[in-house]
């Protein structure tokens, strides 16, 4: 019975027939090139293909797998078998380009898909990941690891613990320190996401400086890195209004020159640049209410709303936590302007006089 496989035998023969120094050298054939390149070929395994093809069975419905003969333990055990254990172990892999990858296909897979972000955890997947993000020497690999993170603990209350216990929230402070814009803009999307859904972590991160951090990065020359952080101080703000005030009255002041400084750069914005930056005029004009509890300058110079733009939905929270010394004005300027309100008289009218 023939072997399976290339003939290395019949190779090495080959090579030491060609190479021995005893002819000289000639060119290959088109049929020996060919020969050559398919047994060489045959023992070469391509990795982006390979991690291709994983995503792919990763990806596919279960009912369609079941429909192919494929029972629900051979799915069950689909990511030992070919799937996520030599995907997770591309993490490790010497060639940056191919740790990059193969965090772009765990994210693809985790994304949206409780089955597989529980198979990734399952196979301590986070832990390459983590390392991948807070210490690879390029920038594009750690990139690629947050956003496999971000999508690996979104909506996964396991993940988002194990991603607390591993110090995930100074290593995001740390990402922000970064001179790459991706990398910025996909940190503090992730800080925005783990804000929202957990807002206990608030402490926590501005026990870690990120206030600071934010402050900074609002005069960023990216509009999207600048819209995230004044997202962020935003988030920060909401929650100390009606709490006693644990700010200092130093980085209370860095806030409104910053503010201030951002309000100066869109009333010198253009008129296209104005509306491209709709939601960081809405943002501005929040922040500075929520901290300084009056309408923003940008409601004044009318920069808040453009023409033909909607107008920002109502505040319907301030209407219920608005101070007490301006819901009573508010009330008695309300009752004094029905006072003067003339009444409406309903009836016939004075009679005509008699034409004489």
């Amino acid at each position: 019975m023939a072997r399976e496989g290339p003939n290395w035998e019949g190779l090495l023969k080959w090579s030491l027939a060609h190479s021995d120094g005893t002819n000289s050298s000639r060119n290959l054939s088109e049929e020996d090139r060919r020969w050559f390149m398919e047994a060489m070929q045959a023992q070469t395994v391509d990795v982006i293909k390979r991690m291709k093809e994983i995503t792919l069975v990763m990806n596919t419905p279960e009912q369609v797998l079941e429909s192919q003969g494929v029972t629900p333990q051979d799915i069950e055990d689909l990511h030992s078998i070919g799937g996520l254990v030599p995907l997770l172990g591309y993490l490790r892999n010497s060639h940056a380009n191919i740790r990059a990858k193969a965090a772009e296909v765990v994210s693809t897979i985790v994304q949206n898909n409780p089955r597989s972000q529980q198979l990734v955890m399952e196979a301590n997947g986070l832990e390459p990941l983590l390392s991948n993000f807070t210490s690879d020497p390029d920038v594009l690999v750690r990139t690629k690891a947050l956003g496999a993170i971000s999508s690996l603990i979104r909506h996964n209350k396991s993940g988002v613990a194990a991603f607390r216990l591993a110090n995930g929230y100074a290593a995001l402070r740390d990402a922000l320190s970064s001179e790459d814009v991706r990398f910025q803009r996909k940190a503090l999307n992730l800080i925005h996401y783990l804000l929202h859904e957990n807002q206990s972590d608030r402490a926590v991160v501005t026990e870690l400086g990120f206030p600071r951090t934010f402050m900074h990065l609002a005069s960023s020359e990216d509009a999207d890195v600048r819209e995230a952080a004044l997202r962020g101080l935003l988030e920060l703000a909401r929650d100390k209004s009606g709490k006693p005030d644990s700010s200092s009255s130093e980085e209370d002041d860095k806030l409104k020159q910053i503010l201030q400084e951002r309000i100066q750069g869109i009333c010198e914005m253009s008129a296209e640049d104005l509306g491209a930056a709709r939601e960081e005029r809405q943002l501005v004009d929040s922040l500075w209410n929520t901290c300084h509890d009056e309408p923003s300058p940008l409601r004044e110079m009318g920069l808040l709303v453009l023409p033909g733009e909607d107008a920002p939905p109502p505040d319907v929270a301030s209407q219920h936590f608005e101070p007490p010394l301006r819901a009573a004005a508010a009330n008695t300027k309300l009752s004094s302007e029905k006072k003067e309100t003339p009444p409406l008289l309903l009836g016939a009218g004075p009679p005509a006089d008699n034409a004489s």
